[in-house]
């Protein structure tokens, strides 16, 4: 465990930053330094003990299967509860005590391999390897190494347990990186995808066809980012990568390791900013193929009892307080960054990280004494200072993202001020609104001025990430937003010869409202999930027992996308134009009856001339073009929303438009 010390005799470099921009955190400065001073502390034994978070942080090159200059073997392991530890596998006909290993200080264990006589590595790339664990029971058993970089699931005739693939490829079947890695955007706009399901075809995709495919899409429609699901291997394809078996492996599923280097790579060659959606905040309990009770015991990676599960996810939770688990995390990090150059990370679950009733049942009003009260789970909280705070200082380009539902106030601001560290949250609460209104409100009864306030309600300096829908919204069991607006019409009238529905009509227009609000109003970055950016026809739904192993869900149909004769092309030529033009400097505009025809009054901060540079309803973007966008608009000296100066304009039901100034 983590002696931390007295942490309140630490002081907050800049505290007075962060409470000069939020009053309300005065009245909880004691407890904010308290946590900072965790973090503090835990960063000094580190300093000390392991001679600097650097090396503490790479821990993948001493823990696992490494090969030597003499071309001998080395592994070690953390395994504090087994009686004993053997290696077993191809290279000794799985004999399962011929090589023990030999036990070391805290739990650690090491076994060395001498090469073989003629000096070959004595375990050849590709071939199988376990760790035999003798139980607390004097129960022998099969592991998977926590480290291990390639797990491969075999045939179902020969089980279901994955095997640990020594991987050790010779220098001339090794990905070399030929592109350098891109500057972090100032305005992030990310695509989030998912390689196995990024075919049209009935399979799970590779990382060589979304290279091929997905990529120079993804460059067409105007991203500068992609967010990588999926990538930590996990045994269970329907989790959506969510239940992480192997945290150092990436998916074999896709590909080699080499073939996901040559993916981020080509990625890096067209400019976009790659994100990975990490899974630190749990994982799948499974015995054979995950970390769950690698040593024997209920409480090796995870806290034991009751406090080591999540009850609604079937899930363990790891123990921030242990050393290891901290080398663990915090080299896994690493080692996405610096094996496979990840730009940067999306964390997942982090409101699970943050409380200890991990957001279950919890409302989250915004009252300040539910982020500072006894339900934080403050050992999680250093990890994630301590992790946010290496990244930084390592790699200044990093770009993390928090998943955060429950809006814990100073989670987006540097470590150094008693924040967390995060440079963005997900903003979780508009797809909620939106879904909202889809499901209890006609349209003509929306109104403009909530829907504004839900976009804009963000903690000052603390950037969000804005999206009308995710992959959460798109999963089998809920409807992405053109399946709640237009449902089985998709099917049979979005052919450009059909005749004209209202359905789809109505659909359409609000699918570009929505997305056309949501990217310039809620926030400092947009986010879309693959396929919903022209309106994708299906929801997602991963082979399962429960659908009889069907691929037909699991994929994304470009085809109706590229099929001239069908209206997809043009909802996504608006979000091709969106996200191309829209980070300009624009005004704001907020009013109850957008979506009737009516004449509306915009407030605007400079005087001028303005005219329409973007507007939902023109042909280019399958509408009625019921605009004359040669029309300028003149400002009066009349204040409205706030703001020093006014204008009207005349807007038609279901239409947006963005308006410039020009002089």
């Amino acid at each position: 465990m983590i002696d931390i010390g007295d942490p309140m005799k630490v002081e907050v470099a800049k505290l007075d930053d962060l409470l000069c921009r939020d009053p309300y955190l005065n009245n909880h400065v004691r407890e904010i330094k308290r946590r900072y001073g965790c973090f503090r502390k835990l960063l000094e034994q580190i300093d000390g003990a392991e001679d600097g978070l650097e090396k503490f942080s790479r821990g993948y090159e001493k823990f696992g299967l490494h090969v030597n200059p003499d071309n001998s073997i080395t592994c070690m392991e953390w395994a504090p509860m087994a009686q004993g530890l053997f290696l077993k596998g191809d290279f000794n006909d799985w004999n399962k005590l011929s090589h023990p290993f030999k036990k070391l200080e805290h739990g650690k264990w090491e076994i060395t391999i001498p090469a073989n006589p003629d000096g070959s590595c004595p375990i050849k790339h590709m071939s199988r390897v376990k760790i035999g664990l003798l139980t607390p029971k004097d129960v022998m058993e099969d592991r998977l190494c926590p480290w291990a970089s390639y797990v491969v699931q075999p045939p179902k005739t020969e089980g279901i347990a994955f095997h640990h693939h020594f991987w050790n490829p010779p220098p001339e079947e090794r990905y070399i990186f030929k592109h350098p890695l891109p500057h972090k955007p100032a305005s992030l706009r990310v695509y989030e995808c998912h390689v196995g399901i990024g075919t049209d075809q009935l399979k799970v995709g590779t990382y060589k066809e979304f290279s091929k495919n997905v990529l120079p899409r993804i460059v067409k429609l105007g991203y500068n980012a992609i967010q990588v699901m999926a990538i930590m291997e996990h045994a269970y394809y329907a989790s959506f990568g969510y239940q992480v078996t192997s945290f150092f492996a990436a998916s074999s599923r896709y590909g080699t390791p080499e073939e996901l280097k040559e993916m981020v790579d080509t990625a890096h060659s067209m400019g976009l900013y790659v994100l990975l959606d990490v899974v630190h905040s749990h994982a799948s309990k499974n015995v054979l193929d995950g970390l769950n009770e690698f040593d024997g015991s209920d409480s090796c990676y995870f806290h034991g009892g009751s406090r080591g599960t999540h009850s609604l996810w079937d899930s363990r939770l790891f123990n921030y307080s242990h050393w290891e688990v901290l080398r663990f995390l915090l080299s896994n990090l690493r080692w996405y960054r610096e094996e496979y150059k990840f730009d940067g990370y999306r964390f997942d679950g982090v409101t699970s990280m943050l409380y200890h009733s991990h957001g279950i049942g919890e409302g989250f009003s915004g009252d300040y004494n539910e982020y500072f009260g006894l339900n934080v789970d403050t050992e999680a909280l250093t990890y994630i200072m301590l992790a946010n705070y290496m990244l930084h200082q390592l790699y200044p380009e990093v770009i993390t993202i928090a998943e955060d539902v429950s809006g814990m106030p100073a989670l987006c601001r540097p470590v150094e001020e008693g924040g967390s560290g995060f440079d963005y949250r997900l903003g979780m609460a508009i797809p909620d609104h939106w879904i909202k209104l889809l499901k209890e409100k006609a349209d003509d009864d929306w109104d403009m001025g909530h829907i504004c306030h839900t976009l804009e309600n963000r903690r000052y300096m603390e950037k969000t990430i804005a999206y009308a829908e995710s992959h959460d919204q798109a999963l089998v069991g809920d409807k992405t937003i053109a399946f709640w607006l237009m449902d089985k019409a998709m099917y049979t009238h979005m052919s450009k010869s059909s005749p004209p529905t209202l359905i789809i009509d109505r659909g359409m227009a609000l699918h570009k409202m929505i997305r056309l609000i949501t990217h310039g109003l809620g926030g400092e970055g947009y986010l879309n999930f693959m396929g919903n950016e022209f309106g994708h026809p299906e929801w997602l739904d991963f082979p399962r027992l429960g659908n009889n192993e069907s691929y037909h869900y699991a994929r994304r149909q470009w085809n109706v996308v590229d099929n001239g004769l069908l209206k997809y092309q043009v909802t996504q030529a608006l979000g091709i134009k969106v996200t191309k033009s829209l980070y300009l400097n624009v005004e704001a505009v907020s009013s109850s009856s957008t979506f009737t025809p009516t004449r509306v009054t915009i407030g605007v901060g400079a005087s001028g001339k303005y005219k329409i540079v973007l507007d939902t309803d023109a042909e280019e973007f399958g509408g009625h073009k019921l605009i004359d966008h040669s029309t300028d608009f003149f400002t009066q000296n009349e204040s409205f929303n706030n703001r020093p100066n006014s204008f009207m304009v005349y807007i038609p039901s279901r239409v947006g438009i963005v308006l410039a100034k020009v002089d």
